[in-house]
């Protein structure tokens, strides 16, 4: 068990993490966190430091898999954790795993279009995770774990609807992505933030997102 309030956090994770060997679960790190998380967002585009950046908001399963991959994308500028698509006002973490919220654990991704594409952004999406088993990434099931893409406008909504295209393409069972507006997106705590960069030691990261990231050519940290 994790530290704190963080214990809810390997109990919803149970599922996985009993899985890991005893030598990995004994390697879990603690981290420091506040439980407040930031304001509510809607942003589909923004200009920072001169360039024009767009966001676009991605359910694939654990946030904390989606987060640490996109962050190792030349030209993402900023992911967040959160919770988007559900009908709970400021839902927090064990309300989510609950999978009564309606709410998917997602990423808001805000990218710099002039280095890497949109398109990119989403064929990418499509490759890190399995978009053909409903409501399930893994060991980890349930609504909260649906892919989605959730778009902030018509832009974002047609070039999803083309990416899904491309990756049903790429595979035999049927996708079951669901694209659809974005209402509101809660930030997830502080202790979800840049969680796997925090916390690569631990068990869930060590036995889940450390080999994904490799599967996709992407850094692995070393454990400490």
């Amino acid at each position: 068990m994790r530290i704190g309030s963080l214990d809810f956090v390997s109990d919803c994770r149970g599922r996985v993490v009993s899985a890991i060997a005893l030598g990995l679960l004994t390697a879990m790190c603690a981290i420091s966190y506040s439980e407040d998380a930031p304001a509510a967002q809607k942003p589909a585009s923004t200009a920072t430091g001169g360039k024009k950046l767009e966001t676009i908001t991605l359910g694939g399963g654990c946030f904390w898999c989606l987060e640490a991959a996109y962050q190792r994308i030349k030209g993402i500028e900023k992911v967040v954790s959160g919770y988007t698509g559900g009908t709970v006002k400021n839902p927090d973490y064990k309300q989510v795993c609950s999978g009564e919220t309606g709410h998917a654990e997602s990423v808001q991704v805000t990218f710099d279009p002039a280095t890497v594409s949109r398109e990119k952004v989403l064929d990418f999406f499509f490759e890190m995770h399995d978009p053909t088993t409903l409501n399930r990434q893994g060991a980890d099931f349930g609504t909260q774990y649906r892919s989605a893409i959730f778009y902030a406008n018509d832009e974002q909504k047609k070039a999803a609807e083309e990416a899904l295209k491309r990756a049903q393409a790429e595979h035999k069972e049927k996708i079951v992505t669901e694209i659809t507006k974005l209402d509101t997106f809660y930030p997830a705590e502080n202790y979800h933030q840049n969680y796997y960069n925090l916390n690569s030691s631990a068990g869930y990261c060590r036995a889940v997102i450390a080999p994904k990231l490799k599967k996709l050519g992407l850094e692995v940290k070393p454990v400490k």
